[in-house]
C-alpha cells in the first residue's frame, strides 16, 4: 500500500512539471516574437530632495561644575525656570579663604606702614636704599597674595553665564563637590539650532542663507523651516559626511530631539526615468533592453537617483527609445519583440 501511494505521489509531480512547461512554451513559442510593452524615454521633471538625520541643539548649554572642591554650603536651582545672567546658582565654603584673605590684608597693612617708617629714614640716610626697596617689594607681594585669594574665593562662587532655563537639580546642600560633579544644567532656547550630517557630494548644495525643512517624529507631517547658518570645512574621514548647522525660524523642540533634515539639491531638474524593475543587473554593469528594428538591444546603462518606483538614467538611453518595460525574461539579445503596448510611468506606478 505505502509502495502504491508513492508511485501516485511522482506521477502527480510528473504531470504538474510537464503541465508548467507547457504553460511556458505557450507563453512564449520557439520561432515566436516575445510580446512586451514600452514605455517611450522622455525627460520628467522632477525635485531632487536629500534627506538627512539631525539634532535639535539649544542656542545655549552649559553644565554647570565647581572650579574648586569643597563643602556646598548654598544652593540656588529654581528647576525648569529662567534665571537671570550672574544669578548665583551655588557657593562652596570659603571660609578658610576668608580667613587667609584677611590675615594678608593685616600684613599689608604691617608692610605699608614699615615702607613708610624707611622711607623717612632714608631721607636722612638713616638706611640704606636696598632695606627701603625690600619693604617697598613686600607690599606688592602682598598685594599680589591677596588677588590671588580673591581669585580663589571667586572660584566658590557659581553663577548663571547667560539668561536661560535652568534644568534639574542633581545636588543638595552640604554635599561635597568636586570639579566633576555636576550641579544643574542651564540652556537658552530662545533661538534654537539643527545639527545634521549630509555626504560630501552634496556640499555644493549647501549654501549659507539657504532654507531647508525639518521634522521631528514627534510631529510626523509637521514641516518646520530652517535657515544654514554654517557648515564644518572638515569632511568626517569615517563617514565621510560634512555636518551642517541651521537655525530654526518657526516653531520649538526639545533640544536633543532627532529629526528628519530635507534638502533641496537640485530643484526642477529634468531627467530620464524608467521603472526600477526595468533594471537587469549584471556582475559590472546595468542594463536595459531598447527595442530599435522590431529587435532586442541589451545596452549598459548608468544610474543616478532613485525615487520609490523610477530611478534616473545618466547614461546609455537617448530621449525617444522604445525600453522595454513587461516581458524582459522572454527577450533575447538581437531576438525579435512584438510590442504589445505603449505605456507611461503614471499608469506603471499605480
Amino acid at each position: 500500500m505505502p509502495q502504491k501511494i508513492l508511485f501516485y505521489f511522482f506521477v502527480l509531480i510528473l504531470a504538474t512539471a510537464c503541465k508548467s512547461k507547457k504553460e511556458e512554451v505557450k507563453q512564449n513559442p520557439a520561432g515566436q516574437a516575445a510580446i512586451v510593452d514600452v514605455i517611450v524615454a522622455n525627460t520628467t521633471s522632477i525635485s531632487n530632495i536629500v534627506e538627512a538625520n539631525g539634532s535639535v541643539v539649544a542656542n545655549e548649554y552649559v553644565e554647570l561644575h565647581p572650579e574648586i572642591s569643597g563643602r556646598l554650603t548654598f544652593l540656588n536651582v529654581p528647576e525648569g525656570k529662567t534665571v537671570q545672567q550672574g544669578t548665583v546658582i551655588a557657593r562652596i565654603n570659603d571660609a578658610d579663604l576668608q580667613a587667609q584673605l584677611s590675615k594678608e590684608k593685616v600684613a599689608l597693612e604691617l608692610a605699608k606702614r614699615t615702607e613708610e617708617r624707611l622711607r623717612k629714614l632714608l631721607l636722612v640716610d638713616g638706611i640704606n636704599q636696598a632695606d627701603y626697596d625690600a619693604a617697598k617689594t613686600s607690599i606688592d607681594s602682598y598685594k599680589a597674595d591677596i588677588e590671588y585669594t580673591e581669585a580663589l574665593i571667586d572660584k566658590t562662587v557659581i553663577r548663571a553665564p547667560f539668561t536661560g532655563e535652568v534644568g534639574l537639580r542633581q545636588v543638595s546642600t552640604g554635599a561635597y563637590l568636586t570639579p566633576a560633579s555636576l550641579i544643574t544644567t542651564v540652556q537658552q532656547n530662545t533661538k534654537m539650532k539643527i545639527d545634521f550630517t549630509i555626504p560630501e557630494m552634496y556640499s555644493n548644495v549647501l549654501k549659507i542663507g539657504a532654507t531647508v525643512d525639518v521634522e521631528a517624529d514627534a510631529a510626523k507631517g509637521v514641516k518646520k523651516k530652517a535657515t544654514i547658518i554654517a557648515v564644518e570645512p572638515q569632511v568626517n574621514i569615517n563617514t565621510r559626511n560634512l555636518k551642517v548647522r541651521a537655525i530654526l525660524q518657526e516653531g520649538n523642540f526639545n533640544p536633543g530631539t532627532f529629526v528628519k533634515v530635507y534638502v533641496a539639491s537640485n530643484i526642477d531638474t529634468r531627467v530620464i526615468l524608467v521603472p526600477t524593475g526595468c533594471i537587469i543587473p549584471d556582475d559590472k554593469n546595468k542594463q536595459l533592453i531598447v527595442v530599435k528594428n522590431g529587435k532586442a538591444n541589451f545596452v549598459n546603462v548608468e544610474t543616478g537617483l532613485r525615487q520609490a518606483d523610477n530611478i534616473e538614467i545618466t547614461k546609455g538611453v537617448q530621449i525617444g527609445d522604445s525600453v522595454v518595460v513587461t516581458g524582459i525574461l522572454f527577450a533575447r539579445p538581437k531576438a525579435a519583440v512584438k510590442v504589445r503596448s505603449v505605456k507611461t510611468l503614471d499608469q506603471l506606478n499605480k
